[in-house]
């Protein structure tokens, strides 16, 4: 049976992510596991950090595979915000403790949004992965209503997002992997977040995102999900 290349690339990203989320889960227990003992726990954790950042890039590319291909199916319902918002807490806290970050959200306990939970909680997961590398010591997840729109905000209090990156997802122009890595970013979480944004529509509305800077709660960077 002939497969060409996008194929053959597609199935070695998925056998490629299910090995790193072997690794990761092991990882994990022997962390987590008061009967081993590493010379230096924090390394331990710094190479779980490294191992969940690549296996997000590949589901991420996978996923954009699957949707260039018209295969990728999402499942929107109406979720409870904050359960999200600890969802994605319990999966960054430990990392975030051993880089000496403070990962915390502000949410109205009753804030709900219709959107499909694991995609979106896949964006704010690598989002905060991001976060972590470039922050100073904060990482804050916030949400609200604006506009028929549920808007939910990822910020950190690094040096912000460079000018080649800020992007209102409303504007014509998509974002692409073509602009300078001269900073040592890619945009494939970017584009990631984009698609699924774009996939989330309500009547003539669809979701969108938007990057900027010193959105007022912390002065960098300012990720946002605006989810109709």
């Amino acid at each position: 049976m002939a497969m060409d290349f996008s194929d053959m690339l597609a199935s070695s990203i998925h056998d490629i992510k299910n090995s790193l989320s072997l690794i990761s889960t092991t990882l994990s227990g022997m962390i987590d596991n008061p009967k081993n003992t590493f010379a230096d726990t924090h390394q331990a954790t710094l190479l779980q950090h490294q191992v969940q950042r690549v296996n997000h890039n590949l589901m991420q590319l996978l996923s954009l595979y699957k949707l260039g291909e018209g295969a990728l199916s999402i499942d929107i319902d109406e979720q409870n915000v904050e359960d999200l918002f600890i969802e994605c807490l319990a999966n960054n806290q430990t990392i975030c403790q051993a880089l000496g970050v403070t990962l915390s959200y502000e949410c109205d306990p009753m804030l709900n949004g219709f959107f499909d939970l694991e995609m979106i909680r896949s964006v704010i997961d690598s989002t905060i992965g991001n976060a972590q590398r470039y922050c100073k010591a904060r990482i804050q997840l916030s949400a609200r209503e604006e506009d028929g729109f549920l808007v939910i905000r990822v910020e950190d209090d690094g040096e912000g997002f460079p000018a080649a990156f800020l992007h209102h997802g409303t504007a014509d122009e998509h974002l692409t992997l073509d602009q300078p890595r001269a900073t040592g970013r890619t945009r494939l979480g970017l584009i990631f977040a984009e698609k699924i944004c774009d996939l989330h529509r309500s009547g003539e509305r669809k979701g969108h995102i938007d990057v900027k800077n010193n959105c007022g709660g912390l002065p960098g960077g300012c990720f946002e999900l605006w989810l109709p």
